[in-house]
């Protein structure tokens, strides 16, 4: 017989069941915690707030397109290469720029700039920029996306924001000659 202080079998069990599954509860219920009080704990500029630098202004010659890389500001430590963010960027002259993102407005697949014809070109559909990111030719319905730019001391920054996805709904897409919309 044991004393009614004394643990049994199925008492010890029945505890190391509860202690485990509390374990386990709360490996499970930490990145939901996290999560949820993600935007108290960090304290992050927005994206669409923040400048970040693409380098010195004799990093891109006038009168030349050159790709230029920026970390998002968005980024954990652990995205590694996949939080830079490639972008064209063409020196008008002086201190005029413009900056492109490398998505073609069609679908968002990367385009290559070719300098001898002074063109950007998608390679999945074909689509075609003159140099100033206007449309050349092809599906795409508009230009590249541009970012805004400023230029402070030697530098040349970019605000990322919240860069628009390819494409609209059909309903909301305006037939210009016609004033209405393209499905009605």
């Amino acid at each position: 017989m044991t004393a009614p202080d004394d643990l049994s079998r199925r008492g010890m069990l029945v505890k190391l069941g509860i202690l485990f599954n509390g374990v386990v509860g709360a490996i499970l219920a930490a990145p939901i915690v996290r999560y949820a009080l993600s935007p108290v704990i960090r304290e992050r500029r927005q994206a669409r707030e923040s400048w970040l630098s693409l380098g010195p202004l004799d990093k891109f010659p006038a009168g030349q397109t050159r790709l230029a890389t920026y970390r998002s500001p968005a980024a954990d430590p652990s995205d590694g290469e996949t939080a830079n963010i490639p972008c064209w960027v063409r020196h008008v002259d002086g201190d005029k720029f413009q900056v492109f993102a490398i998505n073609c407005a069609h679908l968002g697949c990367p385009v290559r700039w070719f300098p001898q014809s002074g063109l950007f070109m998608c390679p999945c559909h074909g689509g075609v920029y003159y140099s100033d990111g206007s449309r050349a030719s092809g599906p795409p319905e508009r230009g590249l996306f541009e970012y805004s730019y400023k230029v402070e001391q030697g530098s040349l920054l970019i605000q990322p924001g919240e860069m628009p996805t390819p494409g609209a709904p059909t309903a909301r897409l305006i037939n210009i000659s016609a004033g209405r919309p393209a499905c009605g």
